[in-house]
Formats: structure tokens, C-alpha cells, sequence
């Protein structure tokens, strides 16, 4: 497991960007209401945002990105609306797999396989395949993903080398629990943005956020550009962060 980097400076005082930050992008559906605009709108407008997000992670030197872009939960929504969701992906995938592996960016994607489409399960191959070994940013795509169902899969995966006698009970650590989930080699988030003024995880990244800052920004995710981004980076910055230890200004 890798876990979160802690933040240091370079003599300047001023401290390093976060390694890793998660974003759950929240207030798609509320954006358009509020404008008298139907839901599809608003996810639409969404991904221009998710285009800010991650030009702006570049410009802000993040080297991991991942986005809660479509939760296991969300298939309980209206079809036409998982419908538009799914286009979405693919149009994203198809619009701007080039302009990304361009500028260095490697496409890696968690979550389940089951109910999404052959389509789309083999475009996602496509661009993760493509921008392998790509290293400006790592663009982490949760989409069809749960927290606890990735938990749940890493605890099997364990259970079954136990029953097949290839490991021991009392060899399952915290690092062996964090290689079997779907993060593994993924650095922990340093901080956890999450938009619309909604403060949850909505079972996502349960297990890496242990140590995480968490952001509440009350702008709805169309909203959402490399002001907004900054603003949450100078709230990280702000934060001390000890991992458990006792604070420096205590000890000194």
C-alpha cells in the first residue's frame, strides 16, 4: 500500500500540492433544476467540468486524479438516465482519449464490469491500454463502482489463497487488504473534494480515505473550475496533518 504523502516544502515555506486527490462530483441534477433545465443537462455540463478538473490538475502538479464518476447505486436511477450516463462515457472516451494521451495522462479505471455494456467495457480497455506508462497525471475513473463491494471482493480474493492453502490467516495485513483492492499501486488521496455542500462519502474510497482532508465545497460540480480547485487546495494547505501523531505546535 502507498500510502499519502505527507506535504513539505521546497525551502520556500510553501507546501507541496497534494500526490493525490479524489473528487466526488456532486450537484449535476440541482445545477439544472435550479436553471429550469432537464437532468441530462446537467451532467453534460458536468463533463465540461471534468475537462476543467483535469487540465487544471496538470497546471496544479496533482499527479493522481480520481473521480467518482459513476456510482454501483446509480443504476437504481431512471433508465433514460443511466442511459444518458453510459453515452456520456462513451462520448467522453471517444472525444478526448486523444487530447489526454497528448498531454501524458494515463486513464486507469475501478469498479465492476457486470451490467455495463460491451461497448463500453471495450473502449475503456482501449484508452487504458493506450495511455499506459503515460506519467504527467494518473486519471483514475471510478465508474461503476462501490466501496464496500470493492472491500467485500478484496476480503474474497484473500479467503480464497487461504483456502487453496497458498496463505496464511495471520499473514493478512493491512498492506495485503490494500493490494487486493481495485487502488492497488494507487497512492492513498491526500484530499477528498466533494461538491454541492454535501458532507458523505457515499460509500466511496472507504478504505483509502483513512488519513484524508476532506473539502466540502457548496458550488455544484458544473460549477466546478481551477478557482474552485484552488480554493480546496488552500484549505488542504491550511490543514496539519499529524497521520496519529501529536501536532508540532503540541511538542514544541
Amino acid at each position: 500500500m502507498a500510502p499519502a504523502a505527507k506535504p513539505t516544502d521546497d525551502g520556500s515555506g510553501i507546501l507541496a500540492p497534494p500526490r493525490h486527490v479524489a473528487i466526488i462530483m456532486d450537484g449535476n441534477g440541482r445545477w439544472a433544476r435550479e436553471r429550469g433545465l432537464p437532468r441530462a443537462l446537467g451532467h453534460r455540463q458536468g463533463v465540461e467540468a471534468v475537462r476543467r478538473a483535469v487540465r487544471a490538475a496538470i497546471e496544479l502538479k496533482i499527479t493522481y486524479l480520481t473521480i467518482f464518476s459513476f456510482s454501483s447505486e446509480n443504476w437504481n436511477r431512471p433508465v433514460e438516465e443511466v442511459d444518458d450516463l453510459m453515452g456520456l462515457m462513451k462520448r467522453f472516451i471517444r472525444r478526448d482519449l486523444a487530447e489526454l494521451h497528448e498531454a501524458g495522462v494515463c486513464i486507469r479505471v475501478i469498479g465492476q464490469r457486470q451490467h455495463v455494456d460491451s461497448e463500453l467495457t471495450t473502449l475503456i480497455d482501449e484508452a487504458v491500454e493506450l495511455t499506459r506508462g503515460n506519467d504527467v497525471l494518473t486519471l483514475v475513473i471510478a465508474f461503476n463502482y462501490g466501496s464496500r463491494t470493492e472491500i467485500a471482493g478484496a476480503a474474497r480474493k484473500l479467503a480464497e489463497q487461504v483456502a487453496a492453502g497458498k496463505l496464511d490467516p495471520s499473514d493478512i495485513t493491512v498492506e495485503r487488504i490494500a493490494n487486493a483492492l481495485d487502488t492497488s499501486g494507487i497512492p492513498d488521496p491526500d484530499l477528498l473534494i466533494r461538491t454541492s455542500g454535501e458532507m458523505r462519502l457515499s460509500n466511496f474510497l472507504l478504505w483509502q480515505t483513512a488519513y484524508s482532508e476532506f473539502v466540502f465545497l457548496d458550488c455544484y460540480w458544473p460549477d466546478f473550475d481551477k478557482a474552485a480547485f484552488e480554493v480546496a487546495l488552500a484549505e488542504f494547505r491550511s490543514r496539519e496533518r499529524r497521520f496519529g501523531g501529536l501536532s508540532k505546535r503540541s511538542t514544541a
